[in-house]
């Protein structure tokens, strides 16, 4: 291990006054006619150096010190209690820089997370590199809010912000890709207390900050670590006097103990239970053909990650305590499958492997996940080749019953005639795991869901559960980066002791929060 330095303390700038305006909670509805276009359904696409195209995604769960689970989870800002939201845009116009990016923070309350129309007064903010106090500045195509994570990194109590712009120049050294932070305080996230974070070793086209999590991964600091993932694997990083020092490395694209994996997304859970969090590195993997996804586990520890065993699956990945037997649980999804895989594969997959003394396994003989397609008993629909069932999953209590519940989203699904526009599912947990009974799924042509279903909105590119009210159940947000031509949006579904609820569900755009709308892929990354 190497303890070299590499984040900058900024201790200049001034905080962003997050008080909003009143008006009727409602948010921005969409039901206008509007052009179609393309939807992004996760934080941005890269063509990899293998020409395999994978969308970088958000970490799915970021840890907690002691070990993450879906009840505690990283996402206070303020220590309040209550969950807040952090999105990225990561093509919004900032500052006539087109690309440059921003993100949005909203802040839970009794009444959960609002805009600045909201009634009774909600609290948001918009960040980008054109805020005081925020390092670098906004430059074309830096896509500052690609990933966005959160985690507490000097153990004060308050959450604190991680935002990957992995299309962000190091000195001349092209894509190279940065990070920043911004610290958590009693009044939310702060501006006069930031790190910007670069790789240790930057190199051209690296993009580093792709995805990005936190959690504490070994016993070497009682904090929370960040991992941040570029195009070889992930590089962490531990604070410690006002900095943040690189302290491992792992290459995925080089792995001799396991499946090489052009990796993709970041994911964290405490699967054996023993209060260090374990790192999951997902993606493509050239040994076979990039025909599927896959999943490097490497388990925390007192010193050090090591590499534990890799896992078939892993587009999308997401982990929670399922079946609440006190070991977080790998959800993972699959797009791209083989032959050997459920009926109903080539429309996706979500499986599940569940926690125990030895991490995440699946199922004897040869270590399967617990495997669900749309064709599952009690799942409504009909699974059909492209609709990426599975490319999008959050897990946590949705009906306060003490069980994991996990939303999936359908970026490909089609509602009709209409081609791509998107849809969400949720399963239940249960004392057996994972179960079709009680299933729901979502789309804009579900009543009372604003909105009207259009090809290619993407809806439910991305998605978070989340408690923004603290009453034991987590609503759903998902994302539709597509919408109204590009420019994005979000939708908030209420939950119930029965479920998700389309009642009461409500919609917005960057707008609705005083961030520049227009192409900015709104939506495209959610803090899980």
């Amino acid at each position: 291990m190497t303890s070299t330095y590499i984040g900058t303390s900024i201790e200049t700038g001034t905080s962003i006054d997050a008080s909003t305006d009143t008006s009727t909670r409602t948010g921005t509805t969409f039901r206008s006619r509007r052009t179609k276009t393309s939807a992004a359904v996760a934080a941005a696409s890269f063509l990899l150096l293998t020409g395999v195209s994978i969308a970088a995604a958000p970490s799915a769960l970021a840890g907690v010190p002691g070990g993450t689970s879906a009840a505690d989870r990283n996402s206070d800002f303020d220590g309040d209690g209550y969950d807040d939201v952090l999105i990225g845009a990561p093509d919004g116009t900032v500052s006539g820089k087109e690309g440059a990016g921003y993100v949005t923070v909203q802040y839970g309350a009794a009444n959960g997370i609002g805009v600045n129309n909201s009634v009774p007064k909600a609290r948001t903010a918009v960040f980008s590199q054109s805020t005081a106090g925020v390092p670098g500045s906004s430059e074309t195509y830096d896509s500052f809010g690609s990933a966005v994570a959160t985690g507490d990194l000097d153990g004060d109590g308050y959450d604190d912000a991680l935002i990957g712009a992995p299309g962000e120049d190091v000195g001349e050294t092209e894509n190279a890709g940065r990070v920043t932070v911004l610290f958590g305080s009693k009044t939310g996230l702060r501006t006069d207390r930031v790190l910007n974070l670069a790789a240790a070793s930057p190199e051209e086209g690296a993009r580093f900050g792709m995805s990005v999590t936190a959690a504490r991964f070994t016993g070497t600091t009682p904090n929370d670590m960040v991992a941040v993932l570029d195009r070889r694997g992930a590089q962490l990083f531990t604070y410690e006097g006002g900095t943040l020092h690189h302290t491992d490395s792992v290459d995925t694209t080089e792995h001799p103990a396991g499946t090489a994996i052009q990796p993709g997304y970041l994911t964290t859970g405490d699967y054996d239970s023993d209060g260090y969090a374990e790192l999951v590195i997902s993606g493509y993997s050239p040994d076979d053909g990039y025909k599927q996804g896959w999943s490097s586990v490497f388990a925390g520890g007192e010193s050090a990650v090591t590499h534990q065993r890799d896992l078939n699956g892993g587009l999308g990945t997401a982990s929670g305590d399922v079946n609440n037997d006190g070991y977080d649980d790998l959800v993972v999804g699959q797009s791209k499958t083989s032959a050997d895989q459920p009926q109903g594969a080539n429309g996706g997959l979500v499986g599940v492997y569940y926690g125990g003394e030895e991490g995440p396994v699946g199922q004897e003989p040869d270590n399967a996940p617990q495997w669900w397609t749309q064709d599952s008993p009690g799942v409504p629909g009909t699974a059909e080749e492209g609709d990426d069932w599975g490319g999008e999953l959050s897990v946590d209590d949705v009906d306060g019953d003490g069980y994991a519940d996990v939303a999936v989203g359908a970026s490909g699904e089609d509602v009709g005639t209409v081609r791509d526009a998107g849809a969400v599912w949720l399963l239940r947990g249960s004392a057996e795991g994972l179960t079709g009974t009680g299933a729901q799924s979502f789309d804009q042509n579900t009543a009372y869901v604003p909105g009207v279903v259009e090809e290619s909105d993407g809806w439910g590119g991305q998605i978070r559960l989340a408690d923004t009210d603290r009453d034991g159940r987590s609503e759903l947000i998902a994302a539709a980066p597509g919408e109204n031509t590009r420019d994005g949006a979000v939708w908030v579904l209420p939950a119930s002791t029965k479920g998700l609820v389309a009642d009461g569900s409500w919609s917005y755009g960057g707008a609705a929060l005083g961030a520049p709308a227009t192409r900015a892929a709104f939506g495209s990354a959610v803090d899980e």
